[in-house]
């Protein structure tokens, strides 16, 4: 016999939701807002989106940001699944992960001290950010893979090297198939841990390499424009997409995997 789910858990439920999502419906709705005031409707218009694209500061800050990501993010996926092996097949790291300011500032005194001692790197700018941005996503796409490899049976590996496979052809051609979802929810986090970072960002950039979330955050002290608006639900509506296709990316590989299974177990 089935349990009814409560009413209060539903209102619960909603609540939450709308905690979430209101916020975000509120900022697209008001960056088609024709007037200068963001929290005051003065008519539907396009012209904080025109605008936008005319501003080179924070579209300069914008493809700045997505370049680090990106870097930043293929770099992550493979250190952090290599870190993810590791712990895997030798045991746990007693090791934590540090905050966000004690990071930033460690890795500050660190390209300080290796500016003075070997000459490198010169400054602080998008090397060190890149740096610094893979040096604390690789932990979370460590976390991500580890938990799949964890569940994934060993014996699948023990037969490819029972019948002759070396251990990196087992690994790229029976590991790796099986690790991708992972690999890819880890990459599009660490994308977003990248995207989204000030403080960190905030110690270790130098002049010319202003991340958008340092353009947002001193705009935002001086004011909120409605370009910030129109900015902010251009990356809701990438980032959905950029979901959406994940998905569905990862949904047709694994049915092609199932299906692939069940040919083998046919024969």
């Amino acid at each position: 016999m089935s349990r009814r789910t409560s009413p209060a858990l539903w209102a619960w439920l909603a609540a939450g939701f709308a905690f979430l999502y209101i916020p975000i419906l509120s900022l697209v709705f008001f960056s088609f807002n024709q007037s200068k005031l963001v929290t005051v409707w003065g008519g539907f218009s396009t012209r904080w989106y025109a605008a936008l694209m005319r501003n080179e500061q924070i579209l300069g800050a914008a493809w700045l940001s997505v370049k680090i990501a990106a870097i930043s993010a293929v770099l992550a996926v493979i250190l952090g699944t290599l870190v993810a092996v590791c712990l895997t097949r030798f045991g746990p790291f007693r090791g934590r992960v540090k905050t966000e300011v004690l990071t930033g500032l460690s890795l500050l005194l660190l390209f300080v001290a290796m500016e003075q001692a070997f000459g490198w790197p010169a400054g602080r700018g998008t090397l060190t950010i890149i740096i610094a941005h893979t040096t604390f996503a690789l932990a979370y796409v460590a976390v991500v893979v580890q938990s799949r490899l964890t569940g994934m049976d060993p014996s699948i590996e023990e037969a490819a090297m029972d019948l002759g496979a070396r251990p990196a052809k087992v690994f790229f051609l029976i590991t790796l198939p099986i690790i991708m979802p992972a690999l890819v929810s880890g990459f599009l986090l660490a994308f977003t841990l990248s995207l989204d970072d000030l403080v960190i960002s905030s110690f270790v950039s130098g002049p010319g390499s202003t991340t958008l979330p340092m353009v947002i955050y001193s705009k935002v002290r001086l004011g909120l424009s409605p370009e910030i608006n129109a900015l902010a639900t251009l990356l809701v509506v990438v980032v959905a997409i950029g979901v959406i296709a994940a998905g569905l990316v990862l949904k047709q590989a694994d049915q092609a995997r199932q299906r692939d299974a069940k040919m083998a177990a046919s024969k």
